[in-house]
């Protein structure tokens, strides 16, 4: 039997950090007493959420504040990022109908997977991935998910950093109307998004709790929406096969990259859509999805935050928001492939380029793109810094400087590997390949098995052994994920779309 939520408690901290003391002394774990955990430090918690006064704090004691569309609002800029510059091409690598059909399954199991944390979260009172992993496995399960939470969201920062990188300088040159790039310091992409990181992004990544910056999610989402639409807008204004103009033989000397311009290969017989593909470069597709669908580090701090919460209610978010981003994606995957066909590229805004590099609108996306990524990267850095004091200073006081210190190395050593990273696709592959099985399939299910009880569900249950079978997918999805790429890599035959 459940135990009651009243004697289960969370710290939760300004920092995101958290505690290993989940429950009073001598009180069990529900349905689960392999980590007994000592009693917790109450210096951090102060000021983070309201507490009865003169009473020990209690899980139900944290009265969220925020509202049902506030919270499909933030999940949904959660799980939007760069990944939708990116499906694009890996339609062009599957086929409408293949696309839609692995999109579909990767949303479905998507929300599935949040079913699996929500419920070991209601049974052990924990919104915290990283203690979840805890209470299923000690502390090897807990630096596990800081790990794997570390790995992906350093990628997610990754890939919109490189977006700067790469966007930014074409933007600068467009506003200038300079047909050619220069050799000055603001049309290099590398000094341009140290001083992005450093004016922006930094002040943002220093406030202490993640709340003040929920009022951007709301205006990175619709940025995003004007990105598709824009992209919908094309497709009936780019001719297909495209027309030599004097816009496209000036494209591939702006751009500066050798780049050959798309009307030299582009014939009438590229004009017609493919509904099943299959060819080495469908490999990346499953990891840039899976990737565009991560989410579930931010599920569980929402679900705190949630005016009046249940778990039904905290459901009910999550499949409105991954239902949002599903329509999302496939548009903007269906109409930037019936644009440019199987001339479309990693990185969908480069496409745009090689077609008319001074283009108003493209010129207008760029900038809506570069700003939601840009306000997207500070709400990506908390988990990232949770994990890793969840790694290194568990049970440590707030400290500014310790906050400080952490944020500048993580943006220093994300920056480094922006400037040296090969091209997108690689970030995606790659990241999208390990932590993301991990963050969907793998520790949900596995923590599900271990922290719901057996007197609730024995091991042989329905539920346990689709949970088990949802781990086995995961496993399966990032063996086959990794070997593909290794094969491409080796074979020296992977296609250099979008590189910059």
């Amino acid at each position: 039997m459940e135990a009651p939520l009243q004697t289960e408690m969370l710290d939760l901290v300004p920092n995101g950090k958290h505690s290993e003391g989940l429950h009073p002394a001598g009180t069990p774990a529900a349905g689960n007493e392999r980590v007994p955990g000592p009693r917790r430090s109450h210096v951090e918690g102060e000021g983070f959420l309201q507490q009865s006064p003169g009473k020990e704090p209690h899980f139900t004691d944290f009265e969220g504040k925020t509202s049902f569309g506030m919270s499909v609002f933030n999940l949904s800029n959660a799980i939007m990022g760069s990944g939708i510059l990116g499906l694009a091409f890996a339609m062009a690598n599957t086929g409408i109908v293949l696309f839609l059909f692995l999109l579909t399954a990767v949303a479905l199991l998507s929300s599935y997977s949040i079913h699996l944390l929500l419920k070991s979260s209601g049974v052990v009172g924990i919104r915290a991935y990283e203690q979840l992993g805890y209470r299923a496995f000690g502390t090897p399960g807990k630096l596990a998910a800081a790990l794997a939470i570390t790995l992906q969201n350093i990628g997610a920062m990754s890939s919109y950093l490189y977006i700067i990188k790469s966007e930014l300088p074409l933007v600068i040159q467009t506003f200038l109307n300079l047909e050619e790039k220069t050799s000055d310091w603001y049309m290099n992409g590398n000094y341009l998004v140290i001083l992005v990181s450093v004016t922006i992004i930094l002040p943002l990544a220093l406030m202490r709790q993640l709340g003040y910056l929920g009022y951007s999610s709301g205006f990175s989402l619709t940025c995003m929406v004007f990105f598709l639409i824009a992209v919908i807008y094309k497709k009936f204004q780019v001719p297909c096969p495209l027309l030599s103009n004097s816009a496209n033989t000036t494209s591939n000397s702006s751009l500066g990259e050798g780049t050959p311009p798309l009307v030299e290969t582009f014939s009438s017989d590229s004009c017609t859509p493919n509904y099943f593909t299959l060819n080495i470069q469908t490999a990346y597709t499953i990891p840039i999805m899976a990737f565009a669908f991560v989410c579930h580090p931010e599920v569980l701090p929402i679900y705190t935050e949630l005016k009046d919460p249940s778990k039904r209610k905290m459901q009910h978010i999550s499949n409105l928001s991954i239902a949002v981003m599903y329509v999302m994606y496939f548009l903007a995957a269906l109409f930037g492939y019936l644009t440019f066909y199987d001339r479309v590229e990693s990185e969908l805004l480069h496409t745009y380029s090689q077609v008319d590099p001074f283009d108003v609108l493209i010129l207008c996306v760029r900038v809506a793109v570069l700003t939601a990524v840009t306000l997207t990267v500070p709400i990506v850095l908390f988990p990232v810094r949770r994990a890793i004091q969840q790694m290194l200073f568990p049970n440590r006081e707030f400290s500014w400087l310790r906050h400080v210190v952490i944020a500048v190395g993580l943006l220093t050593c994300i920056n480094l590997l922006v400037i040296f990273a090969p091209n997108i696709l690689g970030i995606f592959g790659i990241i999208g390949a390990t932590s993301a099985p991990c963050l969907i399939f793998i520790f949900p299910a596995i923590f599900y098995f271990r922290i719901v009880p057996t007197e609730r569900e024995p091991a042989k249950s329905t539920p346990k052994i689709l949970a088990l079978c949802f781990a086995v997918l995961g496993f399966l999805l990032m063996t086959m994920s990794l070997s593909f790429i290794i094969i491409d890599w080796v074979s020296g035959t992977s296609r250099q779309g979008g590189s910059h």
